[in-house]
């Protein structure tokens, strides 16, 4: 337990150090476009690259102070429901995205290039790209450690014992949202074309991100389904709670982030983005992976372990 606290304790300082970088470079891009001498994201105006920008510092600064919270002793003074839930959104953005940022590399180096990625990696130099990816990584592999340590922390009887639900509890319309998401996003990453109007926008990176937001929504809603049954589960209750976390975490974050983009999309018509979806139909999933990756949480924090009697 001492050496998994002090190994979860230098990667929430990582988490912090790594995220910096990124920090930096989107405090660099909003000032210089003010003054006129950084360009401006091709297809943004100066107030829209500036309202991003500005929201992902904020995200940033939010970021880097949780990581500490996870390590300072004054994080264990804050109230439990706001750093679960800074920390559940967090690792659902990041945590969740590191098997794409594994898979997404390995593939543009079999290809040899990233040109199959829609153009963007003109956008910015190359050596700034490889440093805003090592701080995404280096939050998500910073969080993957730092957090378990200090929920365990905080909340030992939640990882100890097997997962036991309610009495007659059957499956909650949560992980049933949840999984028929998932299975949408999952024909879509396959290749399925219902619900998809512009097929010629598709890439490789785009469906293997949809394919992984899939995975993490299945394995969520499997996890949640199995916390919820009248029978005790033979799997440890911390696994558990690791991927409904995760799942829910997943869902909720990336939809709460995409489905403001679609709606903009949608409403504004830019020459130069054309998602390959269906406006009407990704809204309509986005805010039922929204309600679901809630639902699945407030599962998760009703959840209790299953003691073995001595």
């Amino acid at each position: 337990m001492e050496r998994w606290d002090r190994v979860g304790r230098c990667a929430g300082y990582g988490a912090a150090l790594s995220l910096a970088p990124y920090l930096l470079i989107k405090v660099l891009w909003v000032v210089g476009s003010l003054l006129g001498v950084v360009p401006i994201g091709e297809g943004y105006s100066q107030a829209g690259w500036v309202l991003l920008n500005t929201v992902t510092i904020g995200m940033a600064a939010i970021g880097i102070a949780l990581a500490l919270a996870l390590v300072r002793p004054w994080g264990m003074r804050l109230p439990g429901r706001l750093v679960a839930f800074c920390a559940w959104t967090g690792s659902g953005f990041l945590v969740s995205i590191l098997p794409y940022a594994v898979l997404s590399t390995l593939l543009d180096a079999a290809r040899g290039s990233s040109s199959d990625d829609g153009g963007d990696s003109n956008a910015m130099p190359g050596w700034m790209g490889a440093l805003l990816q090592f701080s995404f990584m280096g939050m998500g592999l910073g969080l993957a450690l730092a957090l378990p340590a200090y929920l365990r922390r905080r909340w030992p009887q939640a990882f100890t014992g097997r997962g036991r639900g309610s009495a007659g509890a059957g499956a909650p319309w949560a992980a049933v949202v949840a999984v028929v998401v998932g299975l949408v996003w999952l024909y879509w990453a396959v290749g399925g074309t219902l619900g998809i109007a512009h097929p010629e926008e598709r890439h490789t990176n785009g469906e293997l991100l949809t394919g992984l937001g899939a995975l993490w929504a299945l394995a969520g809603a499997a996890a949640i389904w199995t916390l919820t049954r009248a029978r005790p589960a033979r799997r440890p209750h911390w696994l558990l709670l690791a991927l409904g976390w995760l799942g829910s975490g997943s869902l909720f974050a990336w939809s709460s982030w995409k489905l403001p983009l679609t709606l903009l999309v949608a409403l504004t018509h830019p020459g130069d983005v054309t998602p390959p979806e269906n406006p009407a139909v990704a809204a309509v999933l986005h805010l039922a992976a929204i309600a679901a990756g809630a639902g699945m949480l407030r599962t998760l924090l009703r959840s209790r372990p299953r003691i073995p009697a001595a």
